[in-house]
């Protein structure tokens, strides 16, 4: 009898171990399932967002040709990339043509500075309010993105979650937004 029970205490702890361990496989998975899920939901937000700036561009490009005929190469550069992003099919191409894009209107915007005319318009003044806010958003939305694939990242290289990663083959995201190049210089202004 003492014999009985002792493999009935030794059954019960081998189902209750591979029960906990069950359970801490199928949480981690979960888990990497609900992340993995976070960065695909982040990431079309940001595809909005910049599909909103994408959406403005023919406005501003159009508003602004009136005004400003020998901006003509900002003005092409501008509607390049823009159809350059419109054709981009990777995560990667959108992320370096947006980066373009946002430097190219940087760059319009301090050459519109010369046309008073220009700044005066009532049309011109809510396309560029509405671009400055969709700026903004997408500077928002790039954080978040950043951060869901941090989140994401981290439970694929952590123990016990590295293993399911393995398991269920989920890999390490390697598309963040960084600065674009030259952001850590000071923009150099001349008022001449």
């Amino acid at each position: 009898m003492a014999d009985g029970n002792w493999n009935l205490k030794w059954v019960l702890g081998l189902v209750g171990f591979v029960l906990v361990v069950f359970l801490i496989c199928m949480g981690s998975y979960n888990s990497l399932v609900s992340s993995n899920e976070a960065v695909e939901a982040q990431w079309s937000q940001v595809e909005n967002v910049m599909q909103r700036r994408f959406d403005l561009i023919p406005n501003l490009v159009a508003t602004v040709k009136g005004y400003a005929k020998h901006e003509r190469e900002t003005l092409e550069e501008v509607t390049r990339l823009r159809s350059q992003w419109g054709a981009a099919q990777s995560r990667d191409e959108k992320v370096r043509t947006s980066d373009q894009l946002e430097g190219t209107l940087n760059h319009l915007m301090v050459v519109l500075e010369n046309y008073p005319d220009l700044k005066a318009n009532e049309s011109f003044l809510k396309l560029q309010d509405e671009l400055a806010g969709t700026e903004n958003r997408i500077t928002v939305e790039r954080q978040r993105y950043n951060e869901a694939v941090q989140d994401y990242n981290v439970k694929v290289r952590s123990f016990p979650s590295n293993l399911m990663a393995s398991i269920g083959g989920f890999q390490r995201k390697d598309t963040y937004f960084k600065a674009a190049s030259g952001a850590d210089q000071a923009p150099k202004v001349d008022f001449n």
